[in-house]
């Protein structure tokens, strides 16, 4: 974990105490033996939408700029520090099923890490990740990005590398930094329409399994002691910008739907373009949102992307960071810049927990100057209040 913050030392040897032979001197060194220990800090960093094959047909690296920036700085923008990374799903711009060509991509860009190992990476599924339903079942995902380690020939993941191993498997797995507990759940666009992908890409609208939403109700229930953060591709219904009802897309002259945030395809569930809205085949289902509507504070945070736009939007009157039913949802896309390129600002979130503290400190970090000058965007920054203190150890 990092320590950004590193108490002042004093050094008096004992033969200039008895030299001074003050009671200034005698005062500073028993203060200093009373100096609480130096603060710990865990950084997390949060992106998602990378959309690595869309960039880079334009010449563009999204992931591994990102992953530059954040290490070494770049064009005036600062470096920072973090421990891990979230990436929260689309890492293929494809508009049908991901191919080995995008995955090795991915995997070359994922390799611009230089101060990090490859297992300092989280990841989840998002709905451009998914294969088709006549396909081994995301099998893209599981073979590249693999956040569990079965398929480490090809995604370098080996779990007994993590600093926080991982438990359960890649649609919905657990891990522990100290007393807060990750509920990180796949996006699974890939069983067929109208939930998964029609002929041409992966409908926008957000799907769990059921299996996935009872593995979560217990993960919440059981450990109600921890601090629960939760990470999907998809914002859960009318929590951030634009993601409520038919606020993917904008109308047209004729009454008709454009594309927006979302491709607009008529036979996907597009009502539910930019939430979580399918489980299993029940559209609108609302599951977690009925939950956590039922049981008030009983998450702390959601992470969420797959809505791309600037950090300043606020379409639905919802900002990218809010508060409801007692947990924060916060919205981190996107690292893209020309997917679904309407609304486009390459962005990610860095959340800087400190031990012993209840909140979180959230930065906007700006990957081009397109919007502001790249870097920290100031303007964008929140401080998050949890229902606990943070511990850095259990």
């Amino acid at each position: 974990m990092s320590d950004n913050k590193s108490p002042i030392k004093h050094s008096l040897k004992r033969r200039t105490f008895l030299a001074q032979g003050s009671a200034a001197a005698f005062s500073a060194v028993c203060a200093n033996a009373t100096d609480p220990p130096p603060q710990k800090y865990f950084s997390l960093w949060a992106s998602g939408d990378s959309h690595v094959g869309t960039d880079k047909k334009r010449g563009r690296e999204s992931l591994a700029d990102a992953i530059r920036q954040s290490e070494f700085g770049d064009r005036g923008a600062p470096s920072f520090d973090w421990d891990i990374a979230l990436h929260v799903g689309d890492f293929s711009g494809n508009q049908g099923a991901p191919k080995d060509g995008e995955g090795e991509e991915v995997i070359k860009q994922l390799g611009a890490m230089k101060k990090h190992r490859r297992e300092d990476f989280y990841s989840l599924a998002g709905n451009h990740d998914a294969s088709f339903e006549d396909e081994e079942t995301q099998w893209w995902f599981r073979k590249w990005i693999d956040p569990t380690g079965e398929n480490t020939a090809t995604s370098g993941v080996d779990n007994k590398r993590r600093k926080f191993p991982v438990i359960g498997t890649w649609e919905r797995y657990s891990f522990r930094v100290g007393n807060l507990l990750f509920l990180i759940m796949s996006d699974r666009n890939d069983v067929g329409p109208p939930v998964g992908r029609g002929e041409r890409g992966g409908y926008p609208a957000g799907a769990v399994t059921s299996e996935t939403f009872a593995w979560w109700k217990e993960q919440v229930e059981s450990n109600q002691d921890s601090i629960i953060i939760c990470a999907h591709h998809h914002m859960l219904r009318e929590t951030t910008v634009a993601s409520g009802p038919w606020e993917g897309f904008r109308k047209k002259a004729d009454g008709g739907w454009k594309q927006h945030y979302h491709g607009y395809y008529p036979k996907g569930g597009p009502m539910g373009s930019s939430y979580l809205y399918w489980l299993d085949d029940k559209p609108d289902a609302q599951a977690f949102e009925k939950y956590l509507a039922e049981h008030p504070g009983a998450i702390d945070m959601w992470i969420g992307g797959h809505t791309h736009t600037s950090p300043d939007d606020t379409y639905g009157g919802r900002s990218h960071i809010e508060k409801k039913w007692g947990a924060w949802f916060v919205n981190c896309s996107a690292l893209t810049r020309y997917h679904v390129n309407i609304a486009n600002v390459p962005m990610s979130r860095l959340l800087t927990f400190t031990s012993g503290s209840g909140e979180v400190r959230t930065q906007c970090y700006l990957h081009t100057n397109q919007h502001a000058k790249a870097g920290w965007y100031e303007k964008a920054e929140r401080n998050i209040t949890l229902s606990k203190k943070f511990r850095d150890s259990e």
